[in-house]
């Protein structure tokens, strides 16, 4: 029999392994990431994209809302290493300053969802029944809307604005969220270690969101890089036809809408040409990201 003292030793030594075994776990993660030359390309080209959009200001010396009519449509020199667009911007600044605002609302609009859908997901998937059904109906009912024509519906009835881009994108973007999250839920909750925490008296929110949540966590950071690059072209489409972030407000989308003109797409490739460059190589260096992370996360594919 075993007094006190060696059951506590026990205690210690089994919390020990518990947190060397993570600590491998999150070491053959990270090792498979950093494998992944996709992923690392990814990694770079964001990080490159985002801090030259913050740092912005110390890049260029131009506004990217001045107007200079004695510069229209100026080609790529010296002065303007990226030409000016119709009215005389510069559109290596306009680039620079419009990554503030795109990736702000893709990526702020990817987190939003995240939180609602997982939140409700795990709740739901966990407890069931009547919030369960409900939930569902819900996100069967935006779900069954092509996901762009809502958003152009929302656009129209709520009217032009970055706040309300960020808030139609949750609202059209959580119901992925939520039913991955339920499945997750519903898939773990019958695990053995989830009965030996009720039969501890564990209440049921902290089982859901301490020790369920965390190994659907892989899936989650997917979910919000790939979600984050389809807000990112949503509004770069909305603003590309007029209907996304007011035209004064620099975005990638509102740079691209001059390319409307006939004349501008023909003549004056430098508008619209190296934008649509950077939000090409913008979105495909999250996918490479997401799928590095799904690689790495995957526990058949974790050596």
């Amino acid at each position: 029999m075993k007094n006190s003292l060696d059951k506590q030793m026990d205690h210690i030594l089994a919390r020990e392994e518990s947190g060397k075994v993570k600590k491998r776990v999150q070491s053959r993660v990270m090792r498979k990431m950093f494998a992944n030359r996709l992923s690392i390309a990814g990694l770079i080209i964001f990080f490159i994209i985002v801090f030259a959009s913050i740092a912005a200001p110390l890049l260029t010396p131009y506004s990217s809302t001045k107007v200079d009519l004695r510069s229209i449509l100026m080609p790529p020199s010296a002065t303007h290493i990226l030409g000016t667009d119709k009215i005389g911007r510069d559109i290596f600044s306009r680039i620079l300053y419009s990554g503030r605002v795109s990736i702000s609302v893709g990526l702020g609009s990817a987190l939003i969802a995240t939180f609602v859908g997982v939140s409700l997901g795990t709740i739901a998937g966990y407890k069931g029944g009547l919030l369960d059904g409900i939930v569902m109906k819900v996100s069967e009912i935006l779900l069954a809307f092509p996901q762009m024509i809502l958003v152009l519906i929302l656009v129209t009835i709520t009217g032009q604005s970055m706040w309300n881009l960020v808030f139609i994108f949750s609202i059209t973007g959580w119901p992925t969220m939520y039913r991955m999250a339920r499945s997750q839920m519903l898939s773990l909750r019958e695990e053995e270690y989830v009965q030996a925490l009720k039969a501890f008296g564990i209440g049921s929110l902290r089982i859901a969101f301490v020790h369920i949540l965390p190994n659907a966590i892989g899936p989650i950071f997917v979910n919000i890089t790939l979600s984050t690059a389809m807000f990112i072209l949503q509004e770069t489409s909305l603003s590309f036809l007029g209907l996304g972030v007011p035209l004064e407000v620099a975005t990638w989308g509102n740079i691209l809408n001059a390319a409307q003109d006939i004349t501008i797409l023909r003549d004056a490739w430098w508008v619209w040409l190296p934008t649509g460059i950077i939000v090409t190589l913008f979105v495909i260096s999250i996918n490479f990201i997401g799928d590095g992370l799904r690689d790495a996360t995957d526990p058949s594919q974790i050596g």
